[in-house]
């Protein structure tokens, strides 16, 4: 079968429709949402009755504020029970890294001299000098000066190590 590609006019009619079909969904999860909690404020939370004297009205009030404890109380349990539950995840986490083991990143080489390493790590307490051919000694070499007259003539270098080889066979 061959496959069509979709016209840019049908895939914005498309994509319109289902935006539209999401925003009517949103819409009418806010109704449910309010619808929720109007229907638990009026099974939890009947409204006082207000009419007849302050002894009745100071009774209410007591009421009131032993809901608002008990609430109160349980508001915590709750926000310990997930704080305690954060915890026991952020360990468990933990722990997995711990068993995938961390992988090392891969270093990227550096061109850089002992110096500037010891001063980057050292800062400005970095008083050593690594460089080691600065504390050598200074030597002069003695350039050896042959005897001009054995370069000269070549038969009469031939024969003074003819005389020393003959020392060496006497011997």
């Amino acid at each position: 079968m061959s496959e069509k590609k979709m016209t840019s006019s049908r895939r914005h009619h498309l994509k319109s429709l289902i935006l539209q079909i999401a925003q009517n969904w949103l819409e009418q999860e806010k109704k449910d949402d309010v619808a929720a909690k109007e229907a638990y404020m009026a099974e939890h939370c009947p409204p006082p009755d207000t009419s007849g004297d302050t002894a009745h009205l100071m009774e209410v009030c007591k009421k009131l504020h032993a809901l608002i404890d008990t609430l109160d109380e349980e508001r915590y349990d709750a926000h310990s029970k997930v704080q305690k539950a954060d915890k026991e995840i952020e360990d468990l986490n933990i722990k997995v890294v711990d068993l995938r083991g961390v992988k090392k990143p891969a270093l990227k080489k550096v061109r850089m001299s002992a110096d500037s390493m010891l001063k980057a790590l050292l800062g400005s307490k970095h008083t050593v000098n690594m460089d080691l051919r600065a504390n050598l000694k200074q030597v002069k070499k003695e350039v050896k000066e042959e005897p001009t007259e054995a370069v000269g003539d070549w038969r009469k270098n031939i024969e003074d190590k003819a005389d020393r080889k003959k020392m060496f066979e006497t011997a």
